[in-house]
């Protein structure tokens, strides 16, 4: 039993997760968004609108799909690297295909202050928000671990890490998405890893028990 420790803490902390986007939607969509939040939400719309549109576009399909190709192919000439990519790539999707689930549960209406992109899809939780943690912000940390050297290790982490809050920020920016829905979203992009390593460490397991017998 003590070898499947890990796995088990890992799917705990994917249900946790989970339930915490779960709840806070439930939340939400019953009490709406506090207003003193909203009221620094409405201060931010606008503010160096285009921008912000240019790091939205990190977490949308027309970089995300391209990105995505090129893992695959790095994928087969970076062995070493593969099991990372095909790790991250399940993760992208698991959030992406999880965050699309609770929107159309909870069918939260978009905000109507927004700048320079009208989206009409459902508002809680933000893909945006499960993206760029379950895939930008899980690159982060794979390659913190990484044997990279240590100087180019620390500045492409640094840099992903700081890409994190920084597409968080573009949707408030466009008035996309209330404070709330980044919240859940983020959740929602740790559930994903989370699950995704318990899969993981639990295939181990059995492979290394299977090895044994």
């Amino acid at each position: 039993m003590q070898r499947y420790k890990r796995s088990a803490l890992y799917a705990a902390a994917a249900l946790l997760s989970f339930a915490a986007a779960w709840w806070l939607g439930s939340l939400v969509m019953k009490y709406g968004e506090p207003a003193p939040i909203m009221t620094v939400a409405h201060a931010m719309v606008g503010v160096h609108a285009h921008l912000a549109w240019d790091f939205t576009l990190i977490a949308r399909p027309e970089v995300l799909a391209p990105l995505g190709v090129a893992l695959i192919v790095a994928a087969f000439i970076f062995r070493t690297w593969s099991g990372r990519i095909a790790f991250s790539l399940i993760s992208l999707l698991l959030s992406w295909r999880t965050d699309a689930f609770l929107q159309h549960l909870f069918k939260r209406p978009r905000r109507t202050d927004w700048v320079i992109h009208h989206e009409t899809s459902f508002s809680y939780p933000s893909s945006h928000a499960a993206i760029s943690c379950g895939f930008y912000l899980l690159w982060a940390y794979l390659i913190a671990r990484s044997e990279l050297p240590g100087k180019l290790r620390l500045t492409l982490s640094s840099l992903l890490v700081l890409l994190w809050p920084t597409i968080l920020w573009s949707r408030l920016a466009l008035g996309a998405h209330y404070p709330s829905d980044l919240l859940g979203g983020t959740f929602v992009g740790l559930a994903a890893v989370f699950a995704l390593a318990a899969v993981v460490e639990t295939i181990k397991v059995v492979g290394a028990t299977s090895r044994r017998a």
